[in-house]
């Protein structure tokens, strides 16, 4: 009898010490009626949660975000968005848009090609907490970032240490400035800027497929048009088979040059603010309404949904939830944030 207790004693020490160490269904052991059973018919285990890929959440490493160039000619020489987590695309004078591409613990090859800065960009490399990298600026956006204190690295001063021209399609000079992230990091240190931050990535992600449907109304997005002017308009098609969209530009394929393949994008946040042209300014530059709110759509993996979005400042961070009022959880990939002119059109298909 003593016996028996004892080897029972010893069974259930050494599964405990499997347990306890993680050891999962490959060793066996008898009960009493002599069938064999796994620790995982006994303890269910527990499946790893996935981790989201596109940032490191974890990484305390500061954003970097470039201003670059979205002008027809430039659209040739456009490189490293591929690389980049979040791309805001905003309207410019003259009917042209612009991007600010925002990249973390990335390498680019290149980047660029880089262009001037517009003031309402600040509100946005504010928002992420980013060093802001540009070619040039309007007056309104050297006073900005003057007043406003944006750690800032600028191709006028540092071409050619920084920055570097490359044109290998002979167009025309102020669509060939380009950097890369060694040339930045190098210039941060230079210039002293913290490298860091504490405010953490600007959106939530969710590492699983994310069922729009539980959040309010939802419909088909396999085509996506988004008209800023008579000079720009982006289509995103959905590719079914690996859930993101292919993205063009006035209809064609937008390639990234460092990689030589089509953009594809993830998420779509796309709303309207109004914009006008700043009063007698001789280039017919503008200036857009973002800080208030309104209403726009989340896009991903062919479904779309309505969302709110609000900014109280130019520093605070844009605000966007579900048609239900919980806070927008966006899927595991790159962003796409179309800031679009309440004169464009949207079509969702």
């Amino acid at each position: 009898m003593k016996h028996k207790k004892k080897k029972k004693l010893f069974i259930l020490f050494i599964l405990l010490l499997l347990i306890g160490a993680g050891v999962a269904a490959a060793f066996i052991f008898l009960n009493k009626d002599d069938t064999k059973k796994t620790i995982s018919d006994i303890i269910p285990i527990k499946e790893k949660e996935p981790e989201v890929k596109i940032v490191d959440l974890k990484s305390k490493s500061r954003p970097i975000a470039v201003m670059i160039n979205n002008h027809n000619d430039a659209r040739r020489v456009q490189s490293g968005l591929s690389e980049a987590y979040m791309v805001y695309e905003i309207i410019a004078e003259g009917g042209v848009t612009r991007y600010m591409a925002l990249f973390k613990d990335v390498n680019p090859e290149r980047i660029g090609s880089v262009r001037s800065s517009r003031h309402y960009f600040l509100d946005y490399a504010l928002e992420n907490d980013a060093v802001y990298v540009h070619w040039g600026w309007s007056p309104q956006a050297q006073s900005d970032i003057k007043t406003l204190k944006i750690n800032n690295i600028n191709g006028l001063t540092y071409e050619g240490k920084y920055f570097y021209r490359y044109n290998p399609y002979s167009i025309a000079v102020e669509h060939t400035g380009f950097t890369d992230m060694e040339k930045i990091k190098s210039a941060m240190e230079k210039l002293n800027y913290r490298d860091t931050t504490d405010k953490g990535v600007l959106l939530d992600y969710s590492a699983k497929s994310i069922d729009l449907t539980k959040y309010g109304e939802v419909e088909d997005a396999n085509t996506v048009t988004i008209t800023y002017s008579g000079y720009v308009t982006n289509k995103y098609v959905y590719d079914e088979e690996n859930k993101v969209y292919n993205r063009f530009a006035n209809n064609k394929e937008q390639i990234d040059m460092n990689t030589n393949k089509q953009l594809t994008v993830k998420n779509i946040i796309v709303y309207e603010v109004a914009n006008s042209t700043i009063s007698g300014d001789y280039k017919n530059r503008q200036t857009i309404d973002n800080i208030g709110k309104g209403e726009g759509y989340y896009i991903s993996e062919g479904k779309a949904s309505k969302i709110t979005w609000e900014k109280t400042s130019r520093e605070g961070k844009t605000i966007y939830k579900y048609e239900n009022g919980d806070k927008l959880v966006v899927n595991d990939g790159n962003t796409f944030i179309q800031i679009m002119p309440t004169t464009g059109k949207l079509v969702i298909e």
